[in-house]
């Protein structure tokens, strides 16, 4: 039987589901991490990124805990809290509290010291941490936020974070990337981004995701020229998704 372009479209296109249980974890007294890709002690050959994505971090910090100051260097670091509130400081100046629908951004650049602190004394702080290689190196170190949260009520994707080209809440030095975020109600369907890769979070809740299954709380899934699939919240209370495209 002859091929034909739509057969090999189908062929070449991969969705690799990575499960909340095969993550690697750190934990402490203070803290409950899981990574999605090798991160400080943990190390796979075969899982130090995806595109230009090198960190995707689910974190929980008790109260009064946190990372205290340490430094960062050429790279662009996205936090998205899903719970609680994270005290932000940098050597640049930058202060902030990021809470839930708050987007925010840090570009270490040349060189950058911050510390992330859970400033309450009595609530843990759930957030994700996204570390995404930079197109241009040694940039002047910065921080930016932005309060998305009527975006956020319509219930469909926002871009939260994109690089020169797009239009997003926050801008990162990576042209050939851009972060979609979503607060999905149940049964709330949205398409994917068509785009060479693209990589879906599960932050909370659970999702469908075409042609793939059923995706659950911590679940990612790894799209190589996937097309744009539909995706379909499916937890009682919805879902939260994290979903990066990337050209590179």
């Amino acid at each position: 039987m002859e091929k034909t372009p739509a057969a090999d479209k189908i062929r070449q296109a991969q969705v690799d589901i990575r499960r909340a249980n095969e993550r690697f974890v750190t934990r402490a007294s203070w803290l409950l991490s899981y990574h999605s890709f090798s991160f400080a002690n943990h190390y796979d050959p075969h899982n130090l990124r995806f595109g230009v994505l090198q960190v995707n971090n689910d974190d929980t910090v008790q109260p009064k805990g946190g990372f205290r100051s340490h430094p960062h260097m050429d790279m662009e670091i996205v936090t998205w809290v899903l719970e609680g509130e994270l005290e932000h400081r940098d050597s640049t100046g930058g202060a902030g509290v990021v809470y839930p629908g708050l987007a925010q951004r840090m570009s270490a650049g040349t060189g950058i010291w911050h510390s992330e602190m859970n400033p309450s004394g009595e609530r843990p702080v759930h957030f994700v941490q996204m570390w995404v290689v930079p197109d241009t190196t040694s940039v002047r170190p910065g921080y930016q936020q932005l309060d998305v949260s009527r975006e956020l009520e319509r219930g469909e994707l926002i871009p939260l974070a994109g690089g020169a080209g797009h239009r997003a809440a926050v801008s990162i030095h990576q042209r050939d990337a851009l972060l979609w975020a979503g607060r999905l109600a149940l049964d709330a369907a949205v398409s994917m981004p068509e785009a060479p890769l693209v990589h879906l979070y599960v932050a909370r809740g659970s999702v469908e995701l075409e042609q793939a299954g059923a995706l659950a709380a911590g679940d990612a899934a790894r799209l190589c020229g996937a097309g744009a699939r539909r995706l379909t919240a499916g937890a009682p209370n919805g879902a939260e998704v994290l979903i990066w495209e990337m050209r590179a």
